[in-house]
């Protein structure tokens, strides 16, 4: 009895079966799976390049899913016949075209098949020169000499340039995160010995421009770029890299990352170390180890976050204030993140000689210096904030020397910090120096030439050289970026070459184009032995009015001859920058301006050591300049 019922089970069993091969289910079973990979092969390209959230695949995965079996019963409920699409019992058998539909289906996934199976080999077996993947296996400002010099064959080997990375996020709110994700991909290839990095500034200003991989490759005079895009949505995000051959337009390397974020420090671990193996293999850094334990910054991913925003926000020279908050802000979530310390330093050290308040910010930006230090004696920005400090300082002020030494310290560390080059060229040419800045100025502009800060300087220097001409084409390359910071040198070079207006216009950039009477300046600048005393007196009211000081806008003191008011001035005037220029050129011969340079313990510098091209010394105590 029992046999007789598993015959008849069985019986059953094959039945059914033949029938679902009949109503060709178990094609569109095998067409539906087929075509479901290749969807999803489909979907994880586009998404990588469309602007969708980084859910959007398991979205894809799970509607595969649960459209399987509704597709079944499809196939099982209706057929295909020559007037349309029928439901299967009230189709005559002896008109049924199911064989005919069977042969299309075939056809179809042979198709499939052969895309698969394509899509495979371009992936997996293609060499690496083509396209070539690895596994999924599953840090910020970095600079390194950039030259838009043609690449010699040993020189362009080994080096890369990271193109700030597209923000794909939904709202397009996500600019600092994927700019703070290409500075710390930064932070981690520069460790490569061997492998010369691009600086940031200099990669960056290729954003949004209209130009292909070998021309940005040949301006930023590097073999390899790496580009790619983040997109965050929420706690997820998705990161797309690729390293792309400067010369043939080829990628080497590609890859995307789906993560949590709280993995953003691994993910950038296994990005570095993908190039690296490509770059060992490809590119001849035949001695470079894998870059393993790349260490977080801090385990607070608010902190991360806040401290991306104000580092770019300092980088811009932007919003100081609101990044001074967001540093201290950063600071607070994880006391422990030292690289946040670094920037808020930095933030503050610079603050006074951007925004006019009535905050002292040296002692704040000292304190969280030594606090940089403390967590990390390897950085170098703190070092140069402290050296930087030095002349600002009312108290405890350091000595030249002790400044020197503090920018040594600093590039000794990290000899691409562009920053120091520049800081320790400024020192130079306060110190009547300008043959030694120039040095520092030059280096400044090889570890990273799209510093407008360096650039501006290194202007202001070449006019102390007396190399004009230079120095009034290098200024004003920078002022099509609507950058100011070392402009005043050259309002008395435009009146010397009649170009007043240009004069007129930068005396009112620098004090802050607020309707001041900077004609009174001009006047006094063009006719210095005339009376200029109402002159004074509008630019006194001026100041009354607005709520200014004429010692914040320190030029004016100097053409009006107000040298006993300029030598009252501490270390944090302005005038500092422009003591040697040849607008000074009357003050420099002056009591006063003795005052003023033994203030800031320059004369004690000069006694140690020699004194500048322009001064000499005058018996055993006192000296003179030109």
């Amino acid at each position: 009895m029992m046999t007789a019922v598993h015959g008849t089970n069985l019986k059953l069993i094959m039945t059914f079966i033949t029938e679902l091969k009949r109503r060709n289910v178990i094609r569109v079973a095998i067409l539906y799976l087929v075509s479901s990979w290749v969807l999803l092969q489909l979907t994880d390209v586009l998404s990588s390049l469309l602007p969708v959230p980084g859910w959007a695949g398991s979205l894809v995965v799970m509607l595969l899913i649960l459209g399987f079996v509704p597709a079944l019963l499809f196939a099982w409920v209706y057929e295909m016949t020559p007037e349309g699409l029928k439901r299967e019992k009230d189709v005559d058998r002896t008109q049924s075209i199911t064989g005919v539909s069977a042969h299309k289906i075939n056809t179809l996934i042979t198709v499939l098949l052969v895309i698969a199976i394509v899509g495979l080999v371009t992936d997996r077996l293609i060499p690496e020169q083509e396209t070539a993947s690895v596994n999924d296996t599953d840090q910020a400002t970095s600079t390194n000499e950039a030259t838009s010099q043609p690449l010699t064959a040993d020189d362009a080997l080994a080096s890369i340039a990271v193109l700030p990375f597209d923000d794909l996020s939904p709202d397009q709110d996500q600019r600092y995160f994927t700019d703070g994700i290409s500075e710390e991909l930064l932070n981690v290839l520069v460790r490569v010995d061997g492998l010369r990095v691009a600086s940031r500034t200099s990669a960056f200003t290729f954003r949004g421009k209209n130009l292909d991989i070998p021309e940005i490759a040949r301006e930023l005079g590097v073999a390899t770029v790496l580009e790619g895009s983040v997109r965050k949505d929420g706690n997820r995000i998705r990161i797309t890299a690729q390293l792309i051959d400067g010369v043939s337009d080829r990628h080497l390397w590609s890859q995307n990352y789906d993560r949590d974020l709280v993995d953003i420090f691994k993910i950038q671990d296994e990005i570095a170390n993908a190039i690296v193996d490509s770059l060992k293999d490809k590119l001849g850094i035949k001695s470079a180890d894998k870059i393993v334990n790349v260490v977080a910054a801090t385990d607070n991913l608010d902190a991360y976050e806040l401290f991306l925003k104000a580092q770019a926000m300092f980088q811009a020279r932007q919003n100081l204030p609101t990044s001074v908050e967001l540093f201290t802000r950063a600071t607070e979530l994880d006391p422990g993140f030292a690289r946040a310390w670094a920037g808020l330093a930095s933030t503050l050290a610079v603050f006074d000689d951007w925004i006019v308040d009535d905050i002292d910010h040296k002692p704040l930006a000292r304190a969280a210096a030594q606090r940089a230090l403390e967590l990390d004696p390897d950085l170098s920005m703190p070092y140069a904030v402290l050296a930087n400090l030095g002349l600002k300082s009312d108290t405890d002020m350091l000595t030249v020397a002790d400044m020197l030494n503090g920018y040594d310290t600093a590039i000794e560390k990290d000899p691409k910090n562009a920053t120091a080059w520049l800081w320790r060229g400024i020192l130079h040419n306060q110190t009547g120096f300008a043959q030694r800045a120039l040095a520092d100025m030059a280096q400044c502009l090889r570890v990273d030439p799209e510093y407008l800060n360096c650039s501006q300087h290194l202007a202001a220097t070449y006019l102390l050289l007396g190399e004009a001409d230079k120095a009034v084409a290098l200024y004003e390359e920078t002022l099509g970026h609507s950058f100011h910071s070392m402009d005043e040198p050259f309002i008395t070079e435009y009146l010397q070459r009649g170009q007043v207006a240009t004069a007129l216009l930068i005396a009112d950039v620098k004090s802050w184009n607020s309707q001041a009477p900077v004609g009174e300046v001009i006047k006094a600048l063009e006719n210095p032995d005339a009376d200029h005393s109402e002159g004074l007196r509008r630019f006194e009211r001026w100041a009354e009015e607005t709520g200014n000081t004429l010692e914040s806008v320190a030029f004016v003191l100097l053409a009006f001859q107000q040298y006993d008011r300029l030598a009252s001035l501490d270390g944090r005037t302005d005038i500092r920058f422009v003591m040697w220029h040849p607008m000074a050129k009357e003050f420099r011969q002056t009591s006063a301006f003795k005052r003023f340079v033994t203030a800031l313990g320059l004369t004690d510098y000069w006694r140690e050591t020699s004194y500048p091209p322009q001064c000499r010394a005058v018996g055993k105590d006192d000296f003179t300049c030109d």
